[in-house]
């Protein structure tokens, strides 16, 4: 049985790719740090659907709690799967933070790195002896990282550190087969920075050559494919899912 770990997949793009994943016929993991309730749902879902899944605890910005993830994620696999291996890790958990360059304080700037590449880099590091050969790792990026959009100078910066980290990965893990690349999303319709209003989803809209903001499915399905054997010959990459976004 494959069996995948997912972070911060209790809601938006994060939970439909549990669902996705799963609807593939691989086992999932996924992680949730303030949202138990909604982490459970996903399960539900998933299980409702004839998948098989399980969520675990993890606050990606604290570096000091992996090792014990780790734990969780063996016992986790023996119990639930009898595997000893992951087939895959999805690093997604994130959040965003809307603030002109000039006002950003060093306790905002911090907390974005701690998530979006400090906490990918070393929860890779801790789980890669729990990778199987021929894994996939996908890291979610951002299409801030090719347009600048004022007021996520910090989020975007991390965020293409993230992309060149994921060729890195392909780069130091190709030995054992496994893949590493990156899935960029464009403006996608979740709670990220606070949601999307009316006014600022028709902005997107125009900018967006299919005339549209993405849905979670949209990208979900992208990590599902590159996961899978689909995309064994796809390493190293950033994939931009934004339906034309501002070319």
């Amino acid at each position: 049985m494959s069996v995948i770990v997912i972070t911060g997949g209790s809601r938006g793009i994060g939970a439909s790719a549990a669902e996705h994943i799963a609807q593939r016929g691989l086992g999932v993991i996924l992680t949730y740090n303030a949202h138990p309730e909604a982490a459970a749902k996903v399960v539900e879902r998933i299980e409702k659907a004839g998948g098989k899944a399980v969520a675990l605890k993890l606050d990606v910005s604290d570096v000091g709690s992996f090792e014990a993830f780790r734990q969780s994620v063996v016992e986790t696999l023996h119990e639930t799967w009898a595997v000893t291996t992951l087939s895959g890790l999805v690093n997604n958990a994130g959040y965003g933070l809307f603030n002109p360059l000039a006002t950003v304080s060093e306790a905002q700037f911090d907390g974005l790195f701690k998530v979006h590449l400090k906490g990918p880099f070393f929860l890779t590091q801790t789980l890669l002896p729990l990778l199987a050969e021929n894994a996939s790792i996908v890291n979610l990026t951002s299409a801030t990282t090719r347009v600048a959009t004022a007021g996520v100078a910090p989020y975007a910066a991390f965020k293409g550190g993230l992309e060149v980290l994921t060729r890195y990965m392909a780069k130091e893990f190709g030995g054992r087969g496994i893949r590493a690349n990156a899935v960029s999303p464009g403006a996608i319709r979740t709670e990220l920075g606070g949601g999307l209003n009316d006014e600022f989803e028709a902005m997107l809209a125009a900018q967006t050559a299919l005339g549209r903001v993405g849905e979670p499915d949209d990208v979900a399905r992208v990590i599902a494919m590159l996961l899978s054997q689909d995309s064994e010959w796809i390493n190293a990459q950033t994939l931009e899912v934004a339906g034309g976004y501002i070319i």
